[in-house]
């Protein structure tokens, strides 16, 4: 078979058809020629064909959310006025940080029953110490005789009844310490004014209060997320579920940090299906401990499948279609390659399996193939001319 040239010119080229002169090539049987200027002018590489781990992953696209467990809403438990609000959204706060205080009106009424009830055991305290010397010297006198025993026996019953109003007086008293310490208040010396208090660490993320502002009971006044672990949370296709499991790991990466690896698990896949998308909700738990995830940031989701196999394998760029059947370039000379058909199995992550056709270690061509391809092409129509 005699040489020809792509631009199909008989004439010898002249220097400015520089472009043409290195784009010659030759086809020899199953071979292409490429002249190394042509090579360099379209940037074509070759790789080796080597037996590598092909190790299938699954990828979505979702957002960071905080872990529904690690949110809290901040109410009141009474009625009352905001007075001073201490903390706003975007602050991070410490777990018995106060957030806001307010004029608690079922407070005052606490406080006031405190009051009362120490009084009420103070005046008991003030009348047990007689009572118990009056016990005593009752006790003293019927021993000797000097009294009745009916006497000592009343003078002891005064006695302990004094100290069983005391003891539930002092019940009464913890009862109303309780109360107010659930208000945020630990005495009546604090007056009406207690404290709303994060209840562990973490993020406010919602603060829809104002001072001044008369606010009810249950009302929300703060939201704080502990996002010291998130969620990364994608919604999956149901013909993908198979393809994922619970526990397994996660790589995580996000726009803002496009170096960087974040590594998580799958902690949940939900069992109901969205009848409109059809997809199913799944969330990667992932650390957060730096902080440098924020909520609603968008993240990539990259998942390793069960797909795992040792086999030769090529850039799938590689990979060919000539005559409907598929082909690789293989390099026999820095500019002869030759045309060989291949079976080729399964692609994963720009990985081409080949079943047949090719042994490992043989150079193929990994980018540039398309232009031998054309070339080939271009060839055998010169040939038919």
């Amino acid at each position: 078979m005699g040489s020809i040239l792509l631009s199909g010119c008989k004439h010898k080229p002249e220097p400015d058809e520089t472009k043409t002169s290195e784009a010659e090539t030759i086809e020899k049987k199953n071979e292409v020629e490429m002249l190394l200027p042509a090579q360099g002018h379209i940037g074509l590489k070759v790789a080796a064909a080597n037996i590598t781990a092909l190790n299938e992953y699954f990828r979505a696209v979702g957002t960071v959310q905080p872990i529904d467990s690690r949110v809290a809403e901040v109410s009141p438990l009474s009625r009352g006025r905001i007075v001073e609000v201490k903390a706003k959204v975007g602050d991070r706060v410490r777990a018995g940080q106060t957030l806001a205080l307010f004029d608690n009106l079922e407070a005052i009424d606490l406080s006031a029953q405190e009051q009362s009830a120490r009084a009420e055991i103070a005046k008991l305290n003030a009348q047990l110490v007689p009572a118990t010397r009056q016990t005593e010297r009752s006790r003293h006198l019927a021993d000797i005789g000097a009294s009745p025993e009916k006497e000592a026996e009343s003078s002891k019953a005064e006695e302990q009844g004094i100290r069983a109003s005391i003891e539930s007086q002092q019940a009464v008293l913890r009862g109303i310490q309780q109360r107010l310490h659930r208000y945020g208040a630990t005495s009546s010396a604090e007056g009406s004014i207690t404290a709303l208090k994060a209840p562990f660490s973490g993020v406010v993320t919602k603060a829809p209060v104002s001072s001044g502002e008369v606010i009810e009971p249950g009302r929300e006044t703060f939201t704080v997320a502990d996002l010291s672990r998130v969620w990364v949370q994608a919604e999956v296709y149901e013909k993908d579920l198979g393809r994922i499991r619970l526990g397994q790991d996660a790589s995580i990466r996000v726009d803002t940090y496009p170096n960087e690896t974040f590594g998580g698990r799958v902690a949940y896949i939900s069992d109901v299906l969205d009848p409109q998308t059809r997809t199913a909700r799944v969330r990667c738990e992932v650390d957060n401990r730096d902080m440098r995830l924020k909520t609603d940031m968008f993240a990539n989701i990259e998942l390793p499948t069960r797909f795992s196999k040792q086999t030769l394998a090529v850039p799938s760029s590689a990979l060919q279609e000539v005559e409907g059947k598929n082909v690789v370039f293989v390099q026999l000379a820095p500019t002869r390659f030759e045309v060989r058909p291949v079976e080729k199995g399964v692609t994963v992550n720009d990985l081409t399996e080949v079943v047949s056709g090719l042994k490992p270690g043989e150079q193929v061509v990994s980018q540039g193939a398309f232009h031998l391809k054309s070339i080939l092409a271009g060839g055998e129509l010169g040939d038919q001319d």
